[in-house]
Parts: C-alpha cells; sequence; structure tokens
C-alpha cells in the first residue's frame, strides 16, 4: 500500500506531524471490530466511484472489515424512483463488487436520497439483505472481540436542516424532536463501551463556515452528543475527507465516494483533503483506530481516540 503521510491525532487535539508512515491503514494492536466506511457515492460509477469502490475493497480484505457504513447521498441526484430504479445495479450491486464488500452494509439517508423514494431505499433490505437501513434512525450493538460492546446510532439528519423545507429535498412530515428525543434516551440508556453517532450532514467540520459547519445541528444535535460524553461523530455530505477534534469530540466527515471539490486549508486546527477516498476503523474496547484512505491507497490521515 502506497503512503503519502501520516498525521498522529490524540483526542486533546495536538497535532504532529512527521511521524513514522504506517504501511496500512490505522488499526489496533489486539483483535478488533474492523468495518469500512464510504459516503456520498451513488453516480453510476463515474466521478471515480468506480476507483474508490475498488480500492475500497482491497483494503476491506486487508484488514477483514466485518460490515460497511455508508453516511448517506447513496444516489445521485434524486434518490431512487422505486425498486426497479437503475441506480440499484449501476451504481451499488455492480460498483461494490468484491467479495469483502458482501458483508452487510448500514445505511443512513443523505439529502439527495429525500428527493427520491426514501421508502424504496427502506425496502430493498427485504429482498437484498446486504443492504441494511430498517428505518430512518436506528441503533444497532456489536460485541467487541476483546471484550466490552460497541453502540452504533445511525440518526436521519436532513429533517433538521431549516433551508431545505419546502424544496425538492422532501422532509415534511418528519419529527425532528421525536427524533432527538429517541437518540437522548437511547444514549442515556446505553451502557456500551462506545457510543458512536453516524449522520449525513456534518456538525462542525476542519473547513469552518456555514456552507460546510450545519448551525441546525450545532443548536440541536451537538448538545445531545456532549451531553452523553461522544468520543466521535462520522458524517458525510461534504464532499471531501476531514477531521477536527473540539473539546473531546471529534469530527469525521467521509464525503469522498464520488464527487469530491478542493477544501483549501483547514479553518480549524484539523485535517482535510479533497482526495475521493473513505474510512477505516479499527474498534477495541480501549480504543478506536481510524484511518482515511484515498483511492489509490494512500493513507492520508489516521487517529487513534481512546475512552479516557
Amino acid at each position: 500500500m502506497k503512503i503519502s503521510r501520516r498525521y498522529l491525532l490524540s483526542t486533546s487535539a495536538s497535532l504532529t506531524a512527521g511521524a513514522a508512515l504506517p504501511s496500512a491503514p490505522a488499526m489496533a494492536s489486539s483483535p478488533a471490530l474492523n468495518f469500512v466506511s464510504v459516503g456520498d457515492w451513488g453516480r453510476m460509477g463515474k466521478e471515480h466511484q468506480t476507483d474508490v469502490a475498488v480500492q475500497m475493497g482491497k483494503t476491506a480484505a486487508d484488514i477483514g472489515s466485518q460490515f460497511t457504513i455508508s453516511t448517506g447521498d447513496n444516489f445521485y441526484e434524486n434518490g431512487v424512483k422505486d425498486l426497479n430504479d437503475p441506480h440499484w445495479q449501476g451504481s451499488f450491486e455492480t460498483i461494490y463488487t468484491a467479495a469483502s464488500l458482501q458483508s452487510p452494509w448500514k445505511l443512513i439517508l443523505g439529502n439527495h436520497d429525500y428527493r427520491g423514494n426514501v421508502q424504496a431505499q427502506l425496502d430493498y433490505g427485504a429482498t437484498h439483505p446486504r443492504w441494511q437501513m430498517p428505518a430512518r434512525y436506528f441503533k444497532e450493538s456489536m460485541n467487541l472481540p476483546d471484550g466490552g460492546v460497541a453502540d452504533f446510532f445511525y440518526i436521519d439528519t436532513s429533517p433538521f436542516i431549516q433551508a431545505y423545507v419546502g424544496t425538492k429535498v422532501d422532509i415534511s412530515g418528519q419529527n425532528t424532536a421525536a427524533q432527538l428525543a429517541w437518540l437522548d434516551a437511547a444514549l442515556g440508556q446505553s451502557t456500551a463501551t462506545w457510543k458512536i453517532v453516524v449522520g449525513h450532514h456534518p456538525i462542525y467540520t476542519a473547513v469552518t463556515g456555514d456552507d460546510h459547519d450545519q448551525p441546525d445541528l450545532i443548536a440541536r444535535l451537538d448538545p445531545v452528543l456532549r451531553k452523553h460524553d461522544i468520543k466521535i461523530y462520522i458524517n458525510g455530505h461534504d464532499h471531501a475527507l476531514q477531521s477536527v477534534t473540539m473539546n473531546g469530540l471529534t469530527y469525521v466527515t467521509n464525503g469522498a465516494g464520488s464527487q469530491t471539490y478542493d477544501p483549501g486549508v483547514p479553518g480549524r486546527d484539523g485535517f482535510v483533503s479533497g482526495a475521493h477516498g473513505f474510512m477505516t476503523v479499527a474498534l477495541t474496547s480501549q480504543k478506536l483506530d481510524y484511518s482515511l484512505i484515498d483511492m489509490t491507497g494512500n493513507v492520508l490521515f489516521a487517529q487513534t481516540i481512546t475512552r479516557a
């Protein structure tokens, strides 16, 4: 695997460049729950979607990935029309063909998915078990190989974005207060070793600014995460790879599965890249190691988050 550069970032958000270059994605030294994640991808293989998928398959095999998380915007530009939409084959089934990517996909909705038939995405898993989207938001618990449990909270952020009201992003009828109450209660009841929250939209980004940070989520979602001492929030939407740690909470933007842009330099003390790519995670009871990897296999950024 080729390596370009590595940054080691502690949970105190101190940045160290020029550390020893890794030869593989960040991985735990003890048995770990390994998985990959990709966001903002479904473009019939275009905009380097296929290239990302090929490398993701290779990396997933290398780390023994057990599942894939999608951070939303599964189909561009307008979601899917129905269960027979060409996107199912052209953007998913014939793209992510590696044996290592045939394990379950845990998926959430993005704003572009809300421009189409959301129910079709909820229903697709009934006949295609790799596709796991049981509801617009849901929780899943997984045992860790070295003991302990990881609880994953998959949330639906589009209804929180006020700018979508009255647009093609049809969020009508979605009760954000009920979703927040569910999340607050579920996080509070969880006794898991790790609580990981996955949403489509960023809360904070390393780039900064209202076109990247989401004020609606800063106001309503972020306080709930901090109330329950969440260590990491993973999202897509911004078509880049980013990471920023603020007061003990790491925000990772993983939205580079196809079309990307040049995000420039960070506005905060963090990492940004416009490379096409994806994310890997190795999770043990004591730490979470993740890497952001480009479509040629370069590890662009790696961080270790500990429970302390």
